[in-house]
């Protein structure tokens, strides 16, 4: 008899678990995720993405900085382009991880009006360079550890001790999207990206 329930039991067990499964197949963040868009999309491990449209985006970000190999840069050498910024670190373990992908979404762009910044916020040059030789990183980083100007400049857009994240910046220079932890895969990415390049500047 004790079996027989027990039989019964893994049966009904059986059948929430397919009846839970469904109802997550159902879940509009799920579907999101599958069908591309990623619009607010959050993960069980914290990965998340968000969108924002063009009429609820806030001002251009305005920044200037020094990059890794000592040359200026600024908010007004990526004019009229969408531009990806990625906050990272050398020994950021996640950052290890994303950066042949941020890499591949970056080369996917090459002739398009599109550009990639990393933001290095921890080390020094020497540093940020080695990595971007050690992982095959071939654009090139912002450092932030010395520069207030640099951090208060992104503050408002991502908490900078979020890291890694990465940023899309709209061809005006405001935020339109925000990836916040590991990016999962290339075409995540490469899908803002793309979005945004069809929009009129």
């Amino acid at each position: 008899m004790r079996r027989i329930l027990t039989a019964a039991g893994a049966v009904l067990a059986s059948a929430a678990l397919i009846a839970g499964l469904a109802a997550c197949s159902a879940d509009p963040l799920a579907d999101q995720y599958r069908a591309g868009d990623n619009k607010g999309y959050i993960a069980a491990n914290g990965f998340q993405t968000k969108e924002i449209a063009a009429d609820q985006r806030g001002e251009p970000v305005d920044f200037s900085g020094t990059l890794d190999n000592g040359s200026p840069v600024s908010s007004a050498d990526f004019a009229g382009e969408v531009l990806v910024v990625n906050f990272w670190y050398a020994t950021c373990g996640p950052c290890i991880i994303e950066a042949p992908r941020l890499e591949q979404a970056y080369q996917s762009f090459q002739g398009q009006d599109v550009s990639f910044l990393g933001i290095n916020t921890y080390d020094q040059p020497a540093t940020a360079l080695s990595f971007a030789r050690d992982h095959g990183v071939s654009y090139s980083s912002a450092m932030a550890v010395d520069d207030a100007q640099l951090k208060l400049a992104f503050s408002k857009a991502t908490p900078l001790n979020a890291t890694p994240t990465t940023l899309v910046l709209d061809k005006q220079g405001r935020v339109a999207a925000r990836i916040v932890g590991e990016l999962p895969e290339a075409s995540i990415l490469e899908a803002i990206v793309r979005t945004l390049v069809a929009e009129s500047a």
